[in-house]
């Protein structure tokens, strides 16, 4: 197994200074940096494969098409799905839910039915779901969190009911790093009816997923926070549900036959990849679902679960600092806090000069925000090529913040 400075070195961006320090990134949370079997495997789709997928009878079309759909079945493999038929390509996790709430959502949910959803969610699944209940007349309905900002199946049990449709959960806060028990919510959300979507922009990249274990109906995830490049998602659902699902968007490349008056579909995943895709990008996402294969997703876990003990523990040597969200062992490898009286973007200011790139703000969930009692945070993320010098680097740049701003904290 490679050691992490042996990972570290196949990430060319982070060779490079910042500020005059060494670059530790700790942003991984908002976007991943990419390694170089992916830079390079993106070269090469455009310099010896581009071409329009699937329209092509000549043999460079055909290396295209066969690149882009390889990429999907190897997408298809790393999460347990059941056949690269339930791999639906998109431009990330905000538009793999959206089209569920629009497509299905819209068919399945009238007056008076239920959304279940939690206050931790990103935006991106929360705003979806809140404009569906308007649009609607449905009933948004929010588990309610408890102290350490970790949810409890006996609410779940409770509040998920016979009008329940839909459940839409993320399967790590994004700010908190609570893990949900996503699997037993599946199990509830199935026994009264209804589905469930899982927001996996925080679990698919750094941890084993399989979503048949899961038994999720609908899950989504991003390319860019797993390696990948920018601008490519993927929306596993189940066949079946995939299959009653009108597309939202038209053009070409998913239909099946069009007349002046009407026009019918292909079969899904295609359907809902209206227009030329982004080739590259799957190809990308592609070269980084095997470059993490090959580190093994046990390991990206554990290491991970490893940085964040650490992280926590040399946090806690400043008092002044008040950490969010529940201990080692019930989070994923993100840490989110603040300074006390000191303004995070302040924080991050300070950090910044050091070398040390953190996330400052309300990370795309307001209402979890006011549940915290913040009008904002700071956010320390890792991933596989962060490593205790990065948690060294960071704990030092803070006692450098705690200096500075003495006269704010008192």
């Amino acid at each position: 197994m490679k050691t992490r400075e042996e990972i570290r070195r196949e990430f060319p961006i982070l060779q490079q200074p910042m500020n005059g320090k060494r670059l530790v990134y700790l942003d991984s949370a908002a976007t991943s940096q990419k390694p170089l079997p992916v830079i390079e495997r993106i070269a090469r789709y455009y310099s010896e494969e581009n071409a329009n997928v699937h329209r092509g009878v000549y043999a460079l079309a055909g290396r295209a098409t066969e690149a882009f759909e390889g990429a999907r079945e190897k997408v298809a493999r790393f999460i347990g799905a059941s056949s690269a038929d339930e791999i639906v390509f998109t431009r990330g996790t905000t538009e793999g839910i959206n089209l569920v709430a629009a497509s299905l959502g819209r068919r399945m949910v009238g007056e008076g039915d239920e959304i279940v959803i939690t206050p931790m969610e990103h935006h991106s699944n929360l705003i979806p779901w809140q404009q569906l209940a308007l649009a609607k007349g449905a009933v948004l309905k929010y588990l309610p969190l408890q102290p350490d900002g970790t949810i409890r199946l006996e609410d779940a049990e409770r509040e998920i009911t016979e009008r329940t449709k839909i459940v839409a959960v993320a399967h790590v806060s994004n700010v908190l790093g609570t893990v949900n028990p996503v699997k037993e919510m599946a199990r509830i959300a199935h026994r009264k009816g209804a589905l469930i979507v899982v927001d996996a922009a925080q679990s698919v990249p750094h941890m084993p997923v399989d979503v048949r274990d899961l038994d999720c109906d609908f899950l989504a995830f991003s390319g860019h926070k797993m390696c990948g490049p920018t601008g490519i998602g993927v929306l596993y659902g189940k066949r079946e549900w995939l299959s009653q699902m009108e597309p939202v968007y038209y053009g070409g490349e998913m239909i099946e036959v069009v007349e002046l008056y009407r026009s019918t579909w292909k079969e899904a995943p295609w359907r809902f990849e209206g227009g030329t895709p982004n080739i590259a990008g799957a190809v990308g996402l592609g070269a980084a679902v095997d470059y993490l294969t090959g580190v093994g997703m046990e390991n990206v876990h554990r290491w991970e679960q490893e940085l964040v003990r650490y992280a926590l523990d040399r946090l806690k040597e400043i008092p002044e600092i008040e950490i969010y969200g529940p201990g080692a062992g019930q989070r994923a490898g993100l840490v989110t806090f603040n300074l006390r009286g000191v303004h995070p973007h302040d924080v991050a200011t300070v950090l910044d000069a050091e070398g040390v790139a953190i996330r400052a703000g309300h990370h795309c969930a307001q209402p979890l925000m006011r549940w915290l009692g913040a009008a904002a945070t700071a956010r320390a993320s890792f991933y596989l090529y962060n490593t205790e010098e990065d948690v060294d680097a960071l704990i030092d740049a803070l006692a450098k913040a705690k200096e500075f701003f003495s006269h704010a904290i008192g």
